[in-house]
């Protein structure tokens, strides 16, 4: 069994190690993976959640995903509450279990898979993904389907915005479509920084020191998402390092 946890803690972070850990000692057999996303980006977690979910791999494989601001209310939280845990199957067999927080599970959402609430406590501890979330995990991973409650109301991901940065700056993004006919130049803006880049079939069908915007090697089902990518630079830093979500323009 494969598990893989798409979290916010950070890259080497202790809490990757603790969860890690715990999951280990309730699926003794699973291998574990991490996949970390900035603080709080829910579009970021989102979007490597489904990109897990849906792309190739076993079909017993969990994707566990924790990324949980708690701005679902702005009052004080008792015991540490926040975002309830969900749950999806897949009709592929696999399992994903997150906190049902922003877009996190939006991605799936959007495909026709149902989200269903959780029975567990949403509360109780400041690290709910280590003390309170992984015995729900491996009940599920066991087949235990009568944790599962109602199906949860998801709310749609961004269009034409920033989904994820991968390790390279490259930005990867909701656009399926391209913006303009291919080798147009066009001039993209992303929050308050703007710069030309290049429509083409593939990210690096332009000349070092430009920019792409182009399919890249990301999507599932009939999406294949666009990205910008600086040939020999870095997109994302080029564009002020935007987070998950942040609007991605075309301007005249």
């Amino acid at each position: 069994m494969l598990v893989t946890v798409v979290a916010d803690y950070g890259t080497g972070d202790l809490a990757f190690a603790e969860v890690r850990q715990k999951i280990a000692q309730l699926l003794p057999s699973a291998e574990v993976n991490a996949v970390p996303v900035p603080a709080f980006d829910t579009v970021a977690a989102g979007f490597c959640v489904a990109q897990l979910a849906f792309g190739e791999g076993p079909q017993d494989r969990i994707v566990y995903a924790n990324v949980a601001p708690r701005q679902d209310r702005d009052e004080p939280r008792a015991a540490n509450a926040g975002e309830r845990l969900a749950a999806a199957r897949l009709e592929s067999g696999v399992l994903v279990v997150g906190v049902a927080s922003g877009a996190s599970l939006s991605f799936l959402a959007a495909e026709g898979v149902t989200v269903h609430a959780v029975d567990v406590a949403d509360h109780g501890s400041q690290f709910r993904s280590r003390d309170v979330f992984p015995d729900a995990l491996a009940a599920l991973a066991a087949g235990d389907d009568t944790l599962l409650g109602d199906e949860l109301p998801v709310a749609p991901p961004p269009e034409h915005a920033v989904a994820y940065t991968d390790g390279y700056g490259n930005l990867k993004t909701t656009w399926d479509s391209a913006p303009a006919p291919v080798g147009t130049t066009v001039r993209v803006r992303i929050g308050e920084v703007e710069a030309e880049a290049t429509v083409s079939d593939g990210v690096f069908e332009v000349r070092a020191g430009t920019m792409s915007f182009a399919p890249g090697s990301s999507g599932w089902n009939d999406h294949t998402w666009y990205e910008l990518l600086a040939r020999g630079g870095n997109a994302a830093r080029l564009f002020g390092d935007p987070r998950g979500g942040t609007p991605i323009e075309i301007v005249p």
